[in-house]
Formats: C-alpha cells, sequence, structure tokens
C-alpha cells in the first residue's frame, strides 16, 4: 500500500525504542544515545501526523470536487466513507459505471457489505489492494483509508498518463509521465526545475509557469520572485480555481513547508493535467472544424446558383397555382368566355417556356453533381423543397389545378344557362300568385259572426273552411320562394329584381294570414267567454257543498283517529288548492276580456261582477279550512306527547333492564368488549336525551297554551324525569365499575410480561456458559450488556406497576394474585 513506508519507518522506530529500554551497562554514554533516539522517534511520528493531515485535507477536497457531480460532499474523510455509501458514489463518478446499490440500514454489517462491494469493484478494475480490508476502512484507519484513496487517485488520474517523448519515442506512464509532463511545459521558464513532487513546488514559480504556458493571459510570470513563495502559491491556487474551474486542493502552507507531501502535490498538479490536456483536444478540434467549414462555403458558392434557379422556378409554380385555383368567375356568359380565353392563352404559351427551364434545372444539377464528384467532395443535396422530386410534385399540382380550372369554367357556362330558364320560369308563377291573393284578402276582410252562441259557432265552421283553403295554397307560395333562393344561391347577376318580386309576394301571403289570424281571435274570444261564464256556474256550486263539510266538530279521540282526520282534511284542502288555482285561471280569463283594447265581446262591468262574487266564494272557503286544520293540530298535537311519553318510558325500563343484567368482564378483551357496549349505549343515551328534552318543551308549550285536554300533562313530565335521572346514575356507575375491571386487567397483563421477561432473564445470567473462543464470549458479553441494559429499562416499568397497584380500587388490590 501507498503508506506502508511511513508504517514501517514508524515500526522501526518503536523497536529501537525498546531495544534501548533493556539493562545495560555502557554506563552514561548509553543513556545519551537512548534520549536522542526517542526524540527522533517522536519527530518522526510528529513528521507523519503531520502529513497525514495534509493528506487528509487535500484527499477530501479532491473527494468533493467529483461528488460535487451528483450533488454530494463529505465532510470528514475518514467518518463519512465508513458506511460505504460516499465511497460507492466516488467510484460511480470516476469510472462512469454503475455499482451495486448498496445496502440500507446504519448497522455495521451494513457498512461491512457497502464497503466489500466498493472494494470488490476494485479488484475487477485490477487495482491491487494489500492488507485493505472493509472492517478497516469501517473502524476508521486513518492510515489505511488514506492508503485506499491514493490508490483510487493512482487508477483513475494518473494511471491514463502516457507521455511519449520526442527524442526515442519512448513511453512513460503514471507519476513518471505526470513528471515528465510538468518538466515539458515548465522547460525554458527561469528558476523552474522539476525534479520532484516535493521540495521543487515549494516557491509557487512551477505553479505559476504551468498556468501561463497555456493561458498567458492569466500570469505576469516576470514579475514574480522565488522569495515570495506564499504568494506565488496563493496567486497559483486562487488562478487556477476562479479562472480555470479547478479545486483548490492545498493551502500555501501545504506546500512552504520542509518537507511537503508528495501525494497532496501529485493529487492536486494532477488535476492541471487533466484540464489543460483537454483544453488542447479542443483547440485541435475547432481547427479541424474551421477546414471543414471552409469547404462548405466553397461547396455552397457552387450550388447558389441552383438554389436561385429553383427558388425562382418554385415561386412561378406557386404563383400560378394560387391563380389558376382562384374559383371566382365573371357572373355573366360574357365573362365567362372572356376567362375561358385567357386560360387557353396560359395553356398553349406561358407554360411550354416553364417546362423548358425545368428541364435545364435537371441539367444543372447534373453538372454540379459531376463537378463536387470530380473534386472528391461529398454529393450535393438540394435542401428540403428544392430537390429534383420536389419539382416535380410542384408541377405535378400545377397541372392538377390547371385541370381543375378548365372543369370548373365549363361548368360555370352550364350554371349560367341554367339560371337563365329558371328565371323565366320564375316570373310566370308570381304573376298567378298576386291575383289570388288579392281576391281572397277581400274575402276574409268582413266581420259577419252573429250576436249569439249558435250563431258564433257556424261563423267559426265557415272560417275554419277559409283557413283549410288558404293552408293548402302555402305549397305554391314555396315553391316561387324555392325558385327565387335557388337563384340567389347561385348568384343570378339580376338577383335583385328576383327578391323584390319574391318579397312582394311573401309581404302579400303574411298579409293574408294576419287577417284570418285576426278573425280567428275575434271568433275565439266569442266562444272562450261563455264557456268561461259556464265554469263559473259549476265552481260556485261546488264550493258551497264543500264548506258544509269543513263545519264538523269531530277532532277524533286518539292519534290514529286525528291522524286519519287530518289526512282527509288534507285532501280537501289539496281539492280547494287545485279548485282555487282554476278559480284564478277562471277570473284571470275572464278578466282578459276588459282589458282589451279595440274589440270586445261582453260589456266589462258584467265580467267583474261575475268574477268579485266567485273570489268572495273562495276566500270564504278557505278560511273555513284554516280554522278546522288549527284545531286537528291542536288534537293532534296532545294526542302525539302523550304517545311519546309512553315510547320513553318503555325504551328507558328497556336499557335500565340491560344495564343490570351485564356483568363486568372476565379478562381484558371481555372488558373492553362491555367498554364498546357501554359507549355504543351511551351514545344511545345521549341522543334520546335530546328527543325527550323536545317531547318535554313540547308538553309545556301545550300547557302554557291552555290547549283542551291539558290535566294531567303535568304529573307524566315529573315521572318520566325521575325514571330518565335513575336510568343516568345507573350507567354512570356501571362505566366506573367497568373502568376499575380494565385497570386491574391491564395490570395483571403488564405484570405477566413482566414476569416472562423476568424468568428469560434470569435464565440468561445464571447460565455457565462464558464461551469456547474469543468471538463467542464476545458475543455472550454482547448479549449480557443488552440484559443489563433491559434491566435498567425494566426499572421504570416495576416502579410504573408499583404506583398502578396502588391506583387499583380496594377490592382488587386485596385479591391475592396482585400481591403476589
Amino acid at each position: 500500500m501507498a503508506n506502508a513506508s511511513p508504517d514501517l519507518d514508524n515500526a522501526e522506530a518503536q523497536r529501537q525504542l525498546n531495544n534501548n529500554n533493556r539493562p545495560s551497562s555502557s554506563g552514561f554514554w548509553e543513556t545519551e544515545c537512548t534520549s536522542s533516539k526517542l526524540f527522533e522517534c517522536s519527530r518522526i511520528k510528529a513528521l507523519a501526523d503531520e502529513r497525514d493531515a495534509v493528506q487528509k485535507k487535500t484527499f477530501t477536497k479532491w473527494v468533493n470536487s467529483h461528488l460535487a457531480r451528483v450533488s454530494c460532499r463529505i465532510a470528514d474523510l475518514y467518518n463519512d466513507l465508513r458506511d460505504g455509501y460516499m465511497l460507492t458514489r466516488l467510484l460511480e463518478v470516476l469510472s462512469g459505471e454503475l455499482l451495486p446499490r448498496p445496502t440500507r440500514g446504519r448497522m455495521r454489517i451494513h457498512c461491512l457489505e457497502n464497503v466489500d462491494k466498493a472494494l470488490q469493484f476494485l479488484k475487477e478494475q485490477r487495482v491491487h489492494l494489500e492488507n485493505v480490508g472493509s472492517h478497516d476502512i469501517v473502524d476508521g484507519n486513518h492510515r489505511l483509508t488514506l492508503g485506499l484513496m491514493w490508490t483510487i487517485i493512482l487508477r483513475f488520474q494518473i494511471q491514463v498518463i502516457k507521455i511519449e517523448t520526442e527524442d526515442n519515442r519512448e513511453t512513460r506512464s503514471a507519476k513518471d509521465a505526470l513528471l515528465l509532463w510538468c518538466q515539458m511545459k515548465t522547460a525554458g521558464y527561469p528558476e523552474v526545475n522539476i525534479q520532484n513532487f516535493t521540495t521543487c513546488w515549494r516557491d509557487g514559480l512551477a505553479f505559476n509557469a504551468l498556468i501561463h504556458r497555456h493561458r498567458p493571459d492569466l500570469i505576469e510570470f516576470h514579475k514574480l520572485t522565488r522569495s515570495n513563495a506564499t504568494h506565488n502559491l496563493q496567486q497559483a491556487f486562487n488562478i487556477a480555481e476562479h479562472n480555470l474551474g479547478l479545486t483548490k486542493l492545498l493551502d500555501p502552507e501545504d506546500v512552504n513547508t520542509e518537507n511537503p507531501d508528495e501525494k497532496s502535490i501529485i493529487t492536486y498538479v494532477v488535476s492541471y493535467y487533466h484540464y489543460f490536456s483537454k483544453m488542447k483536444a479542443l483547440i485541435v478540434e475547432g481547427k479541424r472544424v474551421g477546414k471543414v467549414l471552409d469547404n462548405c462555403i466553397e461547396a455552397e458558392n457552387i450550388v447558389n446558383r441552383y438554389d436561385a434557379l429553383a427558388s425562382d422556378l418554385l415561386d412561378w409554380i406557386e404563383k400560378t397555382i394560387a391563380v389558376i385555383s382562384n374559383q371566382k368567375f365573371a357572373n355573366s356568359l360574357t365573362g365567362v368566355q372572356q376567362q375561358l380565353q385567357a386560360f387557353t392563352t396560359y395553356c398553349t404559351i406561358e407554360k411550354p417556356i416553364k417546362f423548358q427551364e425545368k428541364g435545364n434545372l435537371e441539367v444543372l444539377l447534373f453538372t454540379i453533381q459531376s463537378k463536387l464528384r470530380a473534386n472528391n467532395q461529398k454529393p450535393y443535396v438540394p435542401h428540403e423543397g428544392k430537390l429534383i422530386s420536389d419539382i416535380n410534385k410542384a408541377w405535378e399540382r400545377l397541372e392538377k389545378a390547371e385541370h381543375e380550372r378548365g372543369v370548373a369554367l365549363r361548368k360555370e357556362l352550364i350554371r349560367q344557362e341554367k339560371l337563365e330558364l329558371l328565371a323565366q320560369c320564375f316570373d310566370h308563377k308570381t304573376t298567378m300568385r298576386q291575383a289570388w291573393l288579392n281576391e281572397n284578402q277581400r274575402l276574409v276582410s268582413q266581420d259577419n259572426f252573429g250576436y249569439d252562441l249558435p250563431a258564433v259557432e257556424a261563423a267559426m265552421k265557415k272560417h275554419e273552411a277559409i283557413e283549410a283553403d288558404i293552408a293548402s295554397y302555402e305549397e305554391r307560395i314555396g315553391v316561387v320562394v324555392e325558385l327565387g333562393a335557388e337563384m340567389e344561391a347561385e348568384g343570378y347577376y339580376d338577383i335583385r329584381r328576383i327578391l323584390a318580386r319574391k318579397e312582394n309576394i311573401l309581404g302579400q301571403w303574411s298579409l293574408l294570414k294576419e287577417l284570418v289570424a285576426g278573425r280567428r281571435t275575434r271568433l275565439e274570444k266569442n266562444l272562450a267567454l261563455q264557456k268561461t261564464f259556464q265554469d263559473m256556474v259549476y265552481m260556485i256550486d261546488w264550493m258551497e257543498d264543500t264548506q258544509i263539510q269543513l263545519l264538523s266538530k269531530d277532532f277524533g279521540k286518539h292519534l290514529l283517529e286525528v291522524d286519519d282526520l287530518l289526512q282527509k282534511h288534507s285532501l280537501q284542502e289539496a281539492d280547494i288548492t287545485v279548485q282555487a288555482e282554476r278559480v284564478e285561471t277562471l277570473n284571470t280569463a275572464a278578466l282578459k276580456f276588459t282589458t282589451i283594447e279595440g274589440y270586445q265581446p261582453c260589456d266589462p262591468q258584467v265580467i267583474c261582477n261575475r268574477v268579485n262574487h266567485v273570489s268572495s266564494c273562495l276566500e270564504e272557503l278557505r278560511q273555513l279550512a284554516a280554522k278546522r286544520r288549527e284545531e286537528l293540530e291542536e288534537s293532534r298535537q296532545l294526542w302525539a306527547f302523550f304517545q311519546e311519553l309512553e315510547e320513553s318510558e318503555a325504551w328507558i325500563r328497556e336499557k335500565s333492564s340491560i344495564l343490570s343484567a351485564q356483568g363486568y368482564g372476565k379478562d381484558l378483551s371481555s372488558v373492553l368488549k362491555l367498554l364498546q357496549k357501554h359507549k355504543t349505549l351511551a351514545g344511545e343515551l345521549l341522543a334520546h336525551r335530546s328527543l325527550l328534552q323536545n317531547t318535554m318543551k313540547r308538553g309545556k308549550q301545550i300547557l302554557s297554551e291552555k290547549s283542551f285536554g291539558t290535566a294531567g300533562i303535568q304529573e307524566r313530565i315529573m315521572e318520566v324525569k325521575s325514571e330518565w335521572k335513575s336510568l343516568e346514575d345507573q350507567a354512570a356507575q356501571r362505566l366506573g365499575h367497568l373502568q376499575e375491571a380494565l385497570n386491574f386487567f391491564q395490570f395483571s397483563t403488564e405484570t405477566d410480561d413482566l414476569v416472562a421477561w423476568l424468568q428469560d432473564a434470569y435464565r440468561l445470567v445464571s447460565s455457565e456458559d462464558f464461551g469456547h473462543d474469543e468471538y463467542s464470549t464476545q458475543s455472550l458479553l454482547k448479549k449480557h450488556r443488552g440484559v443489563s441494559e433491559a434491566v435498567d429499562k425494566h426499572r421504570v416499568h416495576v416502579l410504573a406497576l408499583r404506583k398502578h397497584m396502588v391506583a387499583l380500587p380496594l377490592r382488587y388490590r386485596d385479591q391475592e394474585v396482585v400481591q403476589e
């Protein structure tokens, strides 16, 4: 391992110290030698501890610089790697591979398993691990932890370095390659001579030289002096951190010392190597990209002509498609013929010229491809949309649009001829319809209804015959409308004249229907008024019969009888409500005839007198119904109160018998079940309490209102209250007994558990087995410690049980089982 050398030095010093402690007869000279050796040994140990501290700090920062890529970090190198989780994450970042998932848990066995997975991965990467086990890392062994980290740095950071010298092309690797790289990069810098990774870096010039060689814009190297080592180191570390993004693994005092730590400096310097190597690769790649861009520019100049010609041809095709795809035609036969002539000119003159240009474009593309192939360049592929295939597709769309244009022009000619025929037919039919409408308007403008009901009914039948004749003529009017709508939809050029004649016909037709509807309305008003008068007579007769029933003095002798009377009365009220709506409807219908402006079939005063008489009869009937309902409700309230008191008394007696019949349980589970049942019963008591209170309130209200039949209400209320109070006391007493039984059985259960634990603990501590080897003895010792800790924990339980026993009721505390 990397830290083997310091360990051997300390072991040698310790052996010398032990040899010097042996008795000797050399006298004073030997005593002086022993003192000097002790000082030397302590000095060696101090230097080793100082080196370990620097390595720990450097390795910790190095680990955090890589763990930052996965948003992790460690605070203490020795402690934070013990569980194996951070070690696994570090190896995944360095190797770019996924390791087995760490085992969850914080116990030692989990940590050992996780560290074993990490070490096994290193072995699979052919990393030699000597004298390092998972227990060393889990136990936080300082030297072996530092050695493991140095091994990882060697494998993933330094081992990949390979430098070829210019003289003999010899390949060097690892530490020698890194040293050679530093010498090559700092060659020519005054006062910089790198021969090792310790003292040659103390003055800081080597770090500044590495940065200046690759980024001369960051450092003024000629101003640096070897005597100002701390400034040189601080400047190099800060520039590397702020401008290059390199983590500051070292502090100036770690390097500017008598014996700088070699591993720490190597760890920091290798980060410079990886950064500048990556920067060089990016510069080389940039030059290659520039050359490729020059070739692309040259190729672009070659194909510009093709792109321009292709764009012009495609633009012409698109514009031509847009023009010939326009389906707007002149709305006359002459205009359509002119458009057809222009389309023929395009097909015979303009299109053949562009077809020749398309052929020339294909020849040009073939010429370009041949030239590029001769220059050993990549064949030119036109942009998407400018391929020969794309131009051919556009040309196909042009020919398709051309074909559609020709078809549409021919269809437009046929449509114009059809519209002329429709206009002639429309003019003939409108002339015939106008004469018929004038004759019928004269007929329905006459009012000759008569002055009695038979005459009005005869006039209505005659009017219905006229309506039937007019309704049958509506289809002929519709034919004229359809002809006008068809010509309007087809865009007939003289559509204004057609629409004017159509609107005239429709206006005359609407006027005729209004005249017919007005005549029917006047006839219907006469018939409706006569029917309304007849319905009023029938309504008055019904109200007189109902008043006789509402004057009855039968209010019931018990609750069921009262409910029956109330139900019958509700039916009567429903009938009254229905009839009231009918009365309201009749009155409203009758009063409408008094508010009509113009034609009125009867004197308004006669109508108002009849409406007032019907309304007064209905109001008297409503008052009688309300009075009887009030009396029935009072009777029902009284009998319902007595029935609720009887039901409450029965419920109280039932629950009292239940509370008296139940025991208090034989064990913990039975007590818990009884408590649950009692909780349910308590809920029932609480719910019934509100019901009983409402009943009492109703009884007091009946007494305060002094209705008929209130004798004995106060005595019944007091009796029920007394029975309810007894039931509540009985429930509270049973709840107390159940709680006492629960405490007793809980005490018994806890005591049994404690006795069982004491028996197991006693059997363990009284065993004569002290182990047959170190491992078994350690295991027994661990169990014994666990028993001791358990004894301390159960002491609190014992004290709690004593307090629990004191709190038990006397009848349970005096039992023999409890005392034992």
